[in-house]
């Protein structure tokens, strides 16, 4: 990866512990040779943690952090902590511009929260969305935002939302004019809220570097006939957890089944190569990595329970990112593809 930058990681956020932070810290380093790391967190704890990583270790400064942010702690009371916790010197390293993008797998709200605070959102954004790739049955992932840091959303917010992810649709998933839709209960015009609507006739009429194609109803999501999916974080936030369970649904009743009879061993040994790859398709630490769009910083977040090669992914995520410059890219698409203007005729 050219042009690889330095990342800050919350090397004590996550489930897993630091070991697992470190060993996909460990992991993205040998998949990008060029990436560096600060690592933030406490100092005695990752040195002893760097040893079986020397590879890492001599390619990554520790940042020493006194505190961490609980899983169950408020984003209030995590803000008051920002200078001495592990999440927030990361960021801030980030705005005092000694990385160029922060990653964690802790508090999810209070990520939010901090990043808000220290980035503020961008020239023309009304709120940043949390957006993530998840798996389709095309050739491509699928871009889904918002995932739930707004619960309301007007129609300006719905068209803001559109426009940062076709940008970042463009730098992960390589396409030139990413399709969208907007997430509704029908696909028919007459569907849907005032504010779907309203933002459906806005993204019709703007010159985006996008296709935009009406709405998606809840089962086609994953089918892949689409780029950008963009709906509320209520409604986004309930489609990931409905997804994510049915495909834990799909793998233990496949697992229940196969281990029922000796003939179901049986014809588990010879579908195996069809049942690992089903299985490696429904893995999220393939798709880990949500990003906060719409702030002037770049800030990831991974899965508090992803393993060693899902923090890779998550890392690899931020990279791309901030390679791609993707401020500049959601930026750009406001300011020469007629959007603003469309957004400020929809806000009046």
């Amino acid at each position: 990866m050219s042009g690889s930058p330095r990342l800050a990681i919350d090397a004590m956020g996550g489930d897993e512990g630091l070991a697992v932070m470190l060993a996909g810290v460990a992991l993205a380093r040998r998949q990008w040779p060029g990436l560096t790391f600060l690592l933030v967190g406490d100092e005695t704890a990752i040195r002893a943690g760097l040893e079986p990583h020397p590879n890492l270790s001599a390619n990554s400064e520790i940042v020493h952090a006194p505190e961490t942010i609980a899983g169950h702690e408020k984003p209030s009371q995590a803000m008051r902590r920002s200078k001495t916790t592990s999440m927030g010197i990361a960021i801030n390293a980030v705005k005092d511009g000694r990385a160029g993008a922060a990653v964690s797998a802790g508090n999810t709200g209070a990520l939010m929260a901090m990043a808000k605070l220290a980035f503020r959102t961008m020239p023309g954004i009304d709120r940043p969305a949390l957006a993530a790739l998840l798996p389709t049955l095309g050739r491509n992932d699928v871009v889904m935002l918002d995932l739930g840091a707004n619960t309301e959303c007007d129609r300006r917010n719905l068209v803001e939302f559109a426009v940062m992810g076709a940008a970042y649709a463009r730098i992960a998933l390589g396409l030139a004019r990413p399709r969208v839709r907007l997430l509704n209960i029908g696909t028919e015009d007459l569907k849907g809220t005032d504010e779907i609507r309203d933002a459906a006739n806005l993204l019709r009429d703007a010159d985006l570097p996008m296709a935009f194609d009406g709405f998606i109803e809840g089962d086609k999501l994953s089918r892949g006939d689409v780029d950008v999916i963009v709906c509320d974080g209520f409604s986004g936030n309930i489609a990931l957890k409905t997804i994510e369970g049915t495909a834990r649904f799909v793998a233990d009743l496949l697992k229940r089944s196969f281990a029922s009879s000796l003939r179901s061993k049986m014809g588990f040994l010879i579908s195996r190569p069809a049942t690992e790859l089903l299985r490696h398709h429904l893995d999220p630490n393939n798709h880990n990595g949500a990003v906060f769009l719409g702030l002037n910083g770049v800030v990831v977040k991974s899965h508090g329970s992803a393993t060693d090669k899902g923090i890779a992914n998550a890392i690899g995520v931020a990279a791309k990112l901030v390679a791609n410059d993707i401020t500049r890219r959601i930026t750009d698409d406001l300011d020469h593809f007629g959007a603003h203007s469309a957004l400020t005729a929809g806000a009046a």
